[in-house]
């Protein structure tokens, strides 16, 4: 018996979170779907799995419970359930950021889509940042990329404060696995007057997925939480996760 996974967020006004979680654990738990799924006033961040028909009844029910008209999400398989149990969290926030300005439902950045990055990034006007931490940095990034040196997400404002500058960095990249914390991010840096804030649509998965190795500008394995792998191009898994990578905040 195979597995579908589906990776997924969305950014949006969930009025009760509690709500939506004792409506959707019936659903999940009948159609013996795993994973996890974090509610916030803020919106929905999840990565469930479970037979097709189950996950997509699932899927099918917290769009329909909270409201969305559609709910984007990036599918895969395994050959076992990959998740020991299934948790529906209650949480202040989706990804952990703790600048309640940085609103992605207001106005993010200028997505930019895989197959337009590489001009983008190549452009000697743009700084390009890595909005990972560092030990997901170390195992892998693009060409021209900084690391900010962050251990958790929560570090990333104090580094913008203390360390760029919004009349000298005119231009600003920013990139991460699947795009959860550049809307943040984003958000963030154009309430602090950077002007012009790019991010790569679909983060650094929809890249290697769609951007031939031969035109990459993608160096090493992007660190994946839920697996602890390193995959590489073509969504390939190279390797496991480096040492340590299992207590790290996201």
């Amino acid at each position: 018996m195979s597995f579908t996974v589906a990776a997924f967020y969305a950014f949006f006004r969930l009025e009760d979170p509690a709500a939506l979680k004792a409506a959707l654990l019936p659903i999940a738990e009948a159609n013996a779907v795993r994973g996890t799924l974090l509610l916030a006033p803020e919106g929905l961040n999840g990565t469930l799995a479970g037979p097709e028909e189950g996950l997509r009844a699932t899927l099918d029910a917290i769009r329909a419970q909270s409201g969305l008209p559609e709910l984007r999400w990036k599918r895969s398989s395994a050959e076992t359930m990959p998740f020991g149990r299934l948790k529906i969290k209650v949480k202040r926030e989706i990804v952990t950021f703790g600048v309640p300005e940085a609103d992605p439902t207001q106005r993010v950045g200028t997505y930019v889509a895989p197959e337009a990055w590489n001009a983008l990034i190549q452009d000697p006007d743009v700084l390009v940042i890595d909005t990972r931490n560092s030990f997901e940095f170390e195992a892998g990034s693009f060409a021209r990329a900084v690391d900010p040196g962050t251990r958790s997400f929560g570090e990333f404002p104090a580094y913008v404060r203390e360390k760029l500058d919004p009349k000298q960095q005119k231009k600003v990249a920013m990139f991460c696995t699947g795009g959860i914390r550049c809307e943040k991010a984003t958000a963030f840096m154009l309430n602090e007057g950077f002007e012009e804030v790019y991010h790569l649509d679909g983060g650094i998965l929809a890249y290697l997925e769609k951007v031939p190795p031969e035109q990459s500008l993608w160096h090493g394995g992007c660190f994946i939480f839920d697996e602890r792998v390193l995959l590489g191009h073509g969504l390939q898994v190279l390797g496991p996760a480096p040492e340590g990578a299992d207590s790290a905040e996201v």
